[in-house]
């Protein structure tokens, strides 16, 4: 529905025009053409062009009717005597009217067109009376009368479904008071870098610490989607920041619109929105959450119409159109985006009873079952057009695939296809050892090896940590012995900088190792990676030096990091005078705040047999189903 709006004539003026004082009696008789007149006059001109049309269109009346209606059956003949005309064998019944009827039926519409048009333009004169206050007051409440309309639309309850049995979500207390009063801390970091943002940046998708105000990416297109406030959630629930939680979870009930005109990035919106959303509908049992979730899952299942049914990396969630990003080897699909969907599409088709979320991942991952990969590793880059692959490049971009291989273990055949291809492969061609000793997953690139890891491959400590468990005895020391060894190079990272705080990339070239060269590759912008697999680390091993280490980087994000309106990036961190980059990344309080919080709780608290953290660190349940194209729901199983 859309209703006119009363602008400005862009502060023309038209020459006065003298109605009579007959037309108003309540203005002069010479006036301005003003706002409210303009609307009378096109009101009065379509009621008086829809009024006349009525005369000037052909009199029905004069043409013979063949309607197939309740007036003009065919039936079969019967008898002609009865006024009917025998026409092949059937009657056509009631073709003669009375022409006395039509002229009654025709003055009748009259009637109701003039005194339709007599009652419009006293709503219209009435309407004018108003001042332009209250006209624009009226609008706006028909405005949220259509938006609540919509809403409930939208918000049809979903099909009930069991939740799965949810253990460790209110635990984690430690009993050494030491350890106590650093996760506080952290805790206190968290509640800095909320309140915050709920003072200056609130609904904006992101914050700008130090200007205090709201801040974007081309990510969330160039709408405002409270990124912050979604990726947030299910820290603040785990922390037990309840008030901070429920403020977040009324915005999302009255704010958060999916049907914006925004081209936004599939993969970044599915690990912080859908992924943000179900853990909060997990965590909370809220359903607020699991119904905005599944609504924006319809908006990115457009991005999946292309011909291999590999999905473009934008989609404009009004529209359903798609693209990909200029500069992705000519237009290809990027593998760690399309390639970690899989958890959050599962879960959805077990919430929802509907089959098409999961349908669509298990199609990428036969497809890329079936694919030829050079020297047994995926490349980057897959065109989304032709099915083949692009730029003939394997890195960090890619391992985020084949970590979400892993976390789906529960799915069998997955399982194998990351113990006989994933490790084994990342192993053989990108893991090099230093000649200090460091070992490190370089970037392949036109069949050679870059001896350089980027921060955002640190997280494959981890990855190895958890693939060790559930391994064969004789691997699975290997592979937590090999997690341990990533985590100390990234660890070394940290630790040969000014700040103790971890370049974006580091070399291993030469005298130099583990150390960012160039300039564009020493910024710090509150990246997880690190204490991520400090994390899990921590979970398997228990070995005390990665809480120390944690407890490092903590220190120096709150001592470097920290200003009076939240938290910021540095864009040196060998710098001893650090500049700010001004953005407090949603996935600080998403990613590295919960996995500092974690590594200082118990096992207890979201326990790692009951519990998968997506790419985004939002925690969902392992769903042990028999069949995984099955849902939780009673009735779709």
């Amino acid at each position: 529905m859309t209703t006119p709006a009363l602008l400005p004539l862009s502060g023309r003026r038209l020459p006065p025009l003298n109605l009579g004082a007959s037309a108003f009696p309540h203005h002069r008789a010479t006036l301005r053409l003003s706002e409210k007149f303009i609307l009378l006059l096109i009101l009065s001109a379509f009621i008086t062009l829809c009024f006349g049309a009525f005369f000037f269109l052909p009199d029905s009346s004069k043409h013979k009717r063949f309607d197939l209606g309740l007036e003009d059956v065919l039936i079969p003949h019967v008898d002609t005597s009865k006024g009917g005309k025998n026409l092949g064998g059937f009657l056509i019944h009631g073709q003669g009217h009375d022409e006395h009827r039509h002229r009654e039926e025709e003055e009748r519409l009259r009637n109701k067109i003039r005194a339709d048009h007599e009652k419009a333009l006293e709503e219209a004169k009435e309407k004018l009376k108003k001042s332009r206050d209250e006209i624009q007051a009226e609008i706006q409440t028909e405005k949220n009368k259509v938006v609540q309309e919509l809403k409930k639309k939208d918000s049809k309850p979903l099909p009930p479904v069991p939740l799965p049995n949810l253990i460790g979500i209110n635990s984690g207390e430690p009993s050494d008071p030491d350890i106590r009063e650093k996760r506080n801390k952290i805790k206190e970091m968290m509640k800095h870098a909320w309140d915050n943002y709920r003072q200056y940046g609130w609904g904006h998708n992101e914050l700008k610490p130090i200007a205090r105000k709201g801040h974007s990416t081309n990510i969330f297109g160039n709408s405002q989607m409270g990124a912050t406030i979604v990726d947030a959630l299910d820290t603040l629930y785990i922390m037990g920041l309840h008030d901070e939680f429920r403020e977040g979870q009324e915005w999302i009930d009255k704010n958060l619109d999916f049907s914006v005109n925004s081209e936004v990035s599939v993969f970044e919106v599915n690990i912080r929105f859908i992924g943000g959303l179900l853990a909060a509908y997990y965590l909370s049992g809220q359903e607020v959450f699991k119904i905005k979730a599944v609504q924006l899952a319809g908006k990115l299942l457009p991005a999946f119409n292309t011909p291999t049914g590999i999905p473009w990396a934008m989609v404009n969630l009004k529209s359903g159109v798609g693209r990909n990003w200029g500069w992705a080897s000519a237009g290809s699909s990027i593998l760690a985006e399309f390639g970690t969907l899989h958890m959050e599409f599962v879960h959805l088709s077990y919430l929802t009873g509907d089959p098409v979320y999961y349908n669509k991942v298990m199609h990428i991952r036969k497809l890329l079952q079936k694919m030829d990969r050079p020297n047994g590793l995926y490349p980057n880059y897959l065109n989304p057009r032709t099915g083949r692959w692009g730029q003939r490049k394997s890195s960090s971009i890619g391992d985020t695939s084949y970590s979400l291989f892993f976390k789906t273990w529960s799915k069998s055949s997955l399982h194998h296809l990351w113990k006989q291809k994933g490790k084994g492969a990342i192993e053989k061609h990108l893991i090099r050892k230093s000649n200090g000793g460091l070992t490190f997953i370089g970037e392949w690139k036109n069949g050679h090896l870059e001896r350089k890891m980027g921060h955002l491959t640190c997280f494959a400590g981890g990855m190895f940590a958890l693939g060790a468990d559930g391994s064969r005895d004789d691997k699975a020391g290997h592979y937590l012995q090999l997690g341990a060894e990533i985590a100390h190079t990234c660890h070394e990272s940290y630790d040969r900088t000014t700040l103790k705080l971890g370049p974006e990339a580091f070399k291993f070239d030469g005298g130099v190792e583990a150390v960012a060269v160039r300039q564009n590759e020493k910024y710090y912008i509150l990246r997880p990676e690190v204490i991520e697999t400090y994390w899990y680390m921590w979970r398997f091993t228990h070995d005390p030096k990665y809480r120390q280490w944690g407890w490092e980087a903590t220190q120096a994000i709150d001592k470097y990091c920290r200003v009076s309106g939240g938290f910021s990036g540095v864009k040196d961190v060998y710098s001893s005078s650090p500049t700010y980059d001004d953005v407090q990344q949603s996935f600080f309080l998403a990613e590295t705040l919960k996995y500092l919080y974690l590594l200082f709780s118990n096992d207890d608290l979201l326990p790692l047999d009951n519990w998968v953290f997506n790419t985004e660190a939002h925690p969902l349940p392992v769903l042990h189903l028999a069949n995984t194209t099955l849902s939780g729901n009673p009735a779709y199983r």
